[in-house]
């Protein structure tokens, strides 16, 4: 049976303060198996950022465990963490986050240059994911030539191009119309069902949260709620239980 992608026991977060530590997050647990696709979401100081930059590796929580891919990553040094982040994980930002000088290839395939991948390949495999997400005519434009839905998807073909076990989305329609927004999200959906790529999506959109096949909710640094989307949307806020 294979590892979880995402295996958490019991995550800590805390902040110092003059006053002494401020607790952010209150031991969460949570396994995600490969080809999931699981929607995060909670109000306002829930805990959600701070969550979501533990399971990318830009941080380290105060207690508990991560296993990523079946790999201990919680307490690793920074540099070990970049290499992580760098191998397994894709990321897409509500901004688009692209180098506005560098054609749309040269964007997608930033992540393979850190990984010491040659250039014909980058540039193969670049070309192949800018087809995949619908942009296999566009490999040289740049990215103020095209519009902001089409950028989003080539920051999609950039965190998908490494072949990582886990890509991350913090509020990936956030800049987007409502009709742009939907595109991306079947592109998510499609990539999910027909690829198996293990999908995590931070939202306070329900419309959004809903393409998911999973809710995560988090409340006061706490999991409030774990399980289908349609059941999770109706329940209360205010506490975690």
């Amino acid at each position: 049976m294979s590892k979880p992608v995402i295996l958490t026991r019991g995550i800590v977060k805390e902040f110092p303060s003059g006053a002494g530590p401020v607790r952010i997050l209150h031991g969460i647990d949570l396994q995600v198996d490969a080809g999931e696709f699981v929607a995060v979401m909670g109000p306002s100081g829930s805990g959600k950022s701070t969550f979501m930059n533990i399971l990318g590796c830009l941080d380290s929580p105060t207690a508990g465990d991560y296993f990523l891919n079946g790999e201990s990553v919680a307490h690793e040094r920074a540099e070990r963490l970049a290499a992580i982040r760098n191998r397994a994980i894709g990321f897409v930002f509500q901004g688009f986050n692209l180098l506005p000088r560098s054609t749309l290839a040269d964007n997608v395939a930033l992540p393979l240059i850190y990984a010491g991948v040659p250039a014909a390949e980058r540039r193969a495999r670049a070309a192949d994911m800018l087809a995949r997400v619908g942009l296999g005519e566009r490999l040289d434009a740049l990215p103020a030539q095209i519009s902001g839905g089409q950028q989003q998807r080539v920051a999609i073909a950039r965190a998908l191009v490494n072949r990582p076990a886990l890509v991350l989305a913090d509020e990936p329609t956030g800049n987007l119309d409502t009709k742009t927004s939907a595109e991306i999200m079947a592109l998510f959906e499609s990539l999910n069902r027909d690829d198996g790529i293990t999908l995590l999506l931070v939202t306070h959109e329900t419309d959004i949260a809903l393409h998911a096949r999973r809710l995560v909710r988090l409340v006061d640094g706490q999991k409030a709620y774990d399980g289908p989307v349609e059941h999770g949307l109706h329940q209360p806020v205010e506490g975690a239980h």
